[in-house]
């Protein structure tokens, strides 16, 4: 900040003490020059008319309406009065005019300007009486004071006005900061809650498998020692898959350091996670630890990793597929991966399910329906996947339905609105 934009932020902050430094200095001014015109048998007036002209001044932007009022009346009582008539003190009518029409109210500087005229016609009917001048002299010496109102108070309506369009800029600018901090505030709100969801999906569908498995893999270990491996190594891919997908998650979050990593992964990661291990949608995360979102075309890698923890799952193709966009395609498939980490949670023991995805002109419904045991099912209230499916869906337009289904079991239903079909795509 420059020094005259320093001196000028401490005059708006010491307000009176500046003003009121400036009314002395003109009060040591007019005084003098009032009782050296007027003479001395009315010095005595001249200098308490003068020094009540000044006293108001002190407050002109602090009170301007309240100063202008004090300057306009003692102004116009010694005019009436007569003792003296005019002072070089009464120039500060002026100075009043000028702080209220700047920093004072509308309605108060509108009536300065429209009692200027009032005080012009006084000082020029006490000229009349008090010096017998004829009626021209008085007409001009009135317009001439009303002329220098108008002047004074066209040059205070553009500095009111550039003072008001500051205020308005220095507001504004307010505002956006706020705005700017609020927003900041919202995408981070927005992005830890669907970094929370990512994760969610991610260990819950996991740890799921893993639990079934495991569970599988201990009761059969010591009748069916082939099926207990082959659960163990379905837990192991299991793991390795999450771990590569919460590395790939968490990549995102910190790309210096998954760039640093190298081709060979950070210290203590598994070959498989690091070298191309299979993530949870079916695909290959790369060697720096990010891959392409999971999307519609991995849902098929759902059902086969369901179906090996012992679930007898099945997926429905009906109509005509398209390519989705990310967004659509990583909502339909978190959407499925979470229905099937609930079957597997809560449907018990060998339930069957039917994975429908229905392609339809202008939406896509995903349907994920068993026959386990439905809303009987316990759960220890923790939850929050069905809920962040709602969210999903509702995040592009869609809707979500779940609940009991009629004879059994329980029913996932999502609709989620898609572009429409184009023609190449429509051709055999």
């Amino acid at each position: 900040m420059r020094w005259w934009e320093r001196v000028a932020a401490w005059d708006v902050t010491h307000r009176l003490a500046v003003d009121a430094a400036g009314a002395v200095v003109l009060g040591l001014l007019v005084v003098p020059v009032s009782t050296g015109v007027l003479g001395m048998p009315t010095r005595a007036a001249a200098v308490l008319w003068s020094l009540a002209l000044v006293a108001p001044l002190p407050w002109r932007r602090v009170r301007p309406a309240a100063s202008a009022a004090a300057v306009y009346a003692v102004a116009l009582a010694h005019v009436v009065v007569g003792t003296p008539l005019v002072l070089p003190a009464d120039l500060l009518v002026l100075v009043a005019l000028y702080s209220v029409t700047v920093h004072g109210p509308t309605w108060a500087y509108r009536t300065a300007a429209g009692t200027a005229p009032v005080g012009a016609a006084a000082v020029g009917l006490g000229t009349m009486a008090r010096f017998g001048w004829g009626p021209r002299d008085a007409a001009f010496i009135a317009f001439v004071i009303v002329l220098m109102c108008v002047t004074v108070f066209a040059v205070a309506l553009v500095r009111r006005s550039r003072r008001v369009a500051i205020d308005a800029l220095v507001d504004r600018a307010r505002r956006l900061e706020i705005e700017r901090d609020q927003q900041a505030r919202i995408a981070t709100a927005a992005e830890r809650a669907r970094i929370a969801r990512e994760m969610h999906d991610i260990v819950a569908h996991s740890l799921s498998v893993i639990i079934a498995q495991a569970d599988g893999g201990r009761y059969a270990a010591a009748t069916d020692p082939d099926a207990a491996g082959r659960a163990l190594t379905t837990v192991a891919e299991t793991g390795r898959a999450a771990l590569a997908d919460m590395r790939r998650l968490l990549g995102v979050l910190r790309p210096t350091e998954a760039s640093d990593a190298g081709p060979t992964g950070s210290a203590g990661s598994s070959p498989g996670a690091a070298a191309g291990a299979p993530s949870a949608g079916g695909g290959t995360v790369a060697a720096g630890g990010l891959s392409p979102q999971p999307g519609v075309e991995d849902v098929a890698a759902l059902v086969a990793q369901a179906r090996e923890s012992g679930v007898r799952a099945s997926l429905v193709r009906m109509g005509t597929p398209r390519t989705l966009p990310p967004g659509t395609g990583l909502t339909v498939y978190r959407i499925c991966q979470e229905s099937l980490t609930n079957v597997l949670k809560h449907a018990g023991p060998s339930p069957t399910v039917t994975v429908l995805l229905q392609w339809g002109a202008a939406s896509l419904v995903l349907e994920v329906s068993d026959d386990g045991r439905g809303a009987a099912a316990a759960s220890d209230g923790h939850g929050q996947g069905l809920l962040g499916m709602r969210e999903r869906a509702v995040m592009l337009g869609g809707t979500l339905a779940a609940g009991p289904r009629p004879g059994g079991g329980y029913r996932v239903r999502a609709e989620i609105p898609i572009p429409p079909l184009r023609p190449e795509e429509d051709a055999p």
